[in-house]
């Protein structure tokens, strides 16, 4: 029969608790019998004791009941205050059936007498395997309690993320309307002031959002919000001894990306640095585009014929030699005592799933420099700065504004009206159907996809049935598209992420109008 018992895969160390030397032979060569692989240190008094536990560390440890001065119930005592998993077994001569009752109670793991020693070395291999088990279970109750966490986070994170962007509407909106007094100064610049707040304020609602959900997709990130969010997430990491540096050539550069795998990237990379430098220092981190040359590339990497983005974080550390620079990608290679070895494999893996590469610069006593280059082949104009408004200003094309919250729908209706449409506000799908059975169908309808009553989906639904046939623009969260599984064929819908800024309301809205053979 093959032994099923525990089995200990390294040298265990035994902290015995014993003033008779004889006697502690004895109960060591039942563990040499049975091929339990050892390190002993004997104690017998409190103060031996209790630096053992902080400095031997044992595995386990096997006490007597009574010695002068000392008692293996004080042991216990010490050893639960110290470690509630740690196998504690009483090895007596005098132990009766009560006591071991009481001492089992108390938090001993097991209890062996003196005069019949055979069962020792199953006991302690027994008590071994059970308190592994435990710290096992301990560690998945954790990781589950985290879990739950962040799971809730999550969805604390979905609603305010909703609250968020209503509140953000008016500004992108206003700023913009205010932008265009440019005959006074003053209120031109105070547009400007609310339109660039309420899209920062955007941008950190996105990347918040963003990295509680732990996002997946590719999506279009804005360097500068990326950068932002990773420096509020280091505020609290960042001890008063390190300066940390953030240069950015160029916020406005949107590129296609995962920003939770890109910021969790950089976040690793920056508590490195900060760790590597315990007595303070410098902490700087970059991004400029830069341009490759061909024998940049290593044979095993991709090059592509195109400008790069790099990030860079730079410390100013006790730096690497050559020995650790060769290791540093291994998993689970670390010269920290708590670390896992796997931080820059994640790094390296995360980079490389960008179709990026990743280079790095160390020596002892000049301190340490990661680069992460990212290929920019395809870059995503900013659209709000690139567009016309004069362009895009309506010829009387009637529209229906169909929005819940009163004052998203007035800014709405007045920014439309503002650019040359018949904007007409209705605060519900209801009274949009009464609207239509009054003054007929509008040219195009711009709908909140999130309304409670009637939602934007059941809203078009009606008016698909009621024969309208024109284009449809939903307004519609990110995270939480709208569901358009049974809605009957619509050939011009346009789903726009809220909130909306104006140049992309007008851009879509002329798009819509021109596809649907309304536009001029």
């Amino acid at each position: 029969m093959p032994n099923r018992q525990f089995q200990p895969t390294s040298t265990i160390r035994v902290l015995q608790v014993e003033d008779s030397e004889l006697d502690a032979e004895l109960m060591l060569t039942e563990l040499d019998s049975d091929g339990i692989e050892y390190e002993v240190q004997r104690v017998d008094d409190e103060a031996r004791y209790v630096a053992a536990l902080s400095e031997f560390e044992p595995h386990i440890v096997l006490s007597d009941l009574s010695m002068p001065g000392f008692s293996g119930q004080r042991a216990l005592e010490l050893l639960r205050e110290h470690d509630e998993d740690l196998p504690f077994i009483f090895v007596s001569a005098t132990l009766g059936e009560e006591a071991a009752i009481a001492a089992l109670r108390n938090g001993a793991t097991d209890y062996i007498l003196k005069q019949n020693p055979a069962r020792l070395a199953s006991a302690v291999r027994r008590a071994l395997a059970e308190a592994e088990a435990r710290r096992a279970r301990r560690r998945a109750e954790g990781e589950l309690i985290r879990a739950q966490r962040f799971e809730s986070l999550a969805m604390l994170a979905g609603g305010l993320s909703h609250d968020l962007r209503n509140l953000l509407q008016p500004l992108l909106l206003a700023g913009d309307s205010l932008q265009d007094y440019q005959d006074d100064p003053r209120l031109a610049r105070l547009g400007k002031l609310v339109r660039d707040c309420g899209k920062r304020g955007l941008d950190m609602v996105q990347s918040m959002l963003s990295f509680a959900r732990g996002a997946k997709r590719a999506e279009q990130v804005r360097l500068g919000a990326l950068l932002n969010a990773l420096g509020l997430l280091m505020q609290g990491s960042i001890p008063r001894t390190v300066a940390m540096e953030l240069v950015i050539d160029d916020p406005e550069l949107w590129f296609e990306g995962n920003h939770t795998e890109l910021q969790q990237c950089l976040l690793n990379l920056c508590l490195n640095a900060i760790q590597a430098m315990p007595d303070g220092g410098n902490l700087r981190i970059e991004a400029t585009q830069a341009e490759l040359p061909q024998d940049f590339f290593m044979a095993e990497e991709q090059s592509r014929q195109c400008r790069y983005l790099r990030m860079s974080v730079i410390d100013t550390g006790p730096g690497m030699d050559q020995a650790v620079l060769g290791r540093m990608f291994e998993p689970f290679f670390t010269t920290k005592e708590t670390g896992t070895g796997l931080g820059l494999v994640s790094c390296k893996r995360i980079v490389s799933s960008h179709g990026g590469v990743m280079r790095v610069d160390s020596a002892p006593g000049r301190g340490t420099r990661f680069d992460l280059y990212f290929p920019l082949e395809e870059l995503i104009a900013d659209i709000e700065q690139a567009d016309d408004l004069d362009r895009l200003e309506g010829m009387a094309e009637v529209v229906l504004v169909v929005v819940e919250e009163a004052a998203q729908l007035s800014l709405l209706a007045d920014t439309l009206g503002a650019y040359g449409y018949q904007a007409h506000a209705s605060q519900s799908g209801t009274a949009a159907l009464q609207w239509i059975e009054a003054c007929g169908l509008p040219e195009l309808v711009v709908l909140d996809a999130d309304m409670n009553l009637l939602t934007g989906v059941r809203t078009v639904a009606a008016l698909l049935d009621r024969g309208y046939t024109g284009a449809v623009i939903l307004l519609a969260r990110s995270d939480a598209p709208p569901d358009l599984h049974g809605l009957p064929p619509l050939e011009h819908l346009y789903v726009v992420d809220k909130p909306v800024s104006t140049p992309v309301l007008l851009r879509t809205l002329r798009k819509a109008l021109g596809a649907a053979g309304n536009g001029g």
